[in-house]
């Protein structure tokens, strides 16, 4: 198993804006062959933050799923990350 997990910085007000538009992304995902759960949620405490958390059953369908990444205009949102993958396997 496969766990995607850290945070995403955006300006605190497109936070609302920006989670709005990934709610597509969210549903994609959680349809995908392997993904065990996919959620981005606002951080409580700090207001441009987004926490990430996926996992997934194996690199490969997660990378099956990323594709091509985030649209530009997503990639132009973030203003920092820090978002690791961690290999839980057996």
């Amino acid at each position: 198993m496969l766990i995607v997990a850290g945070h995403l910085v955006v300006d605190p007000t497109a936070r609302t804006s920006y989670l709005r538009d990934c709610e597509e992304v969210v549903r994609l995902a959680r349809a995908a062959p392997g993904c065990l759960d996919f959620a981005l949620s606002p951080d409580l405490l700090e207001p441009g933050r987004i926490n990430v958390h996926e996992r997934w059953a194996s690199r490969e369908e997660l990378a099956a799923f990323r594709g091509s990444g985030p649209s530009g205009e997503q990639q132009q949102a973030v203003l920092g990350a820090d978002v690791q993958e961690y290999d839980v396997s057996r």
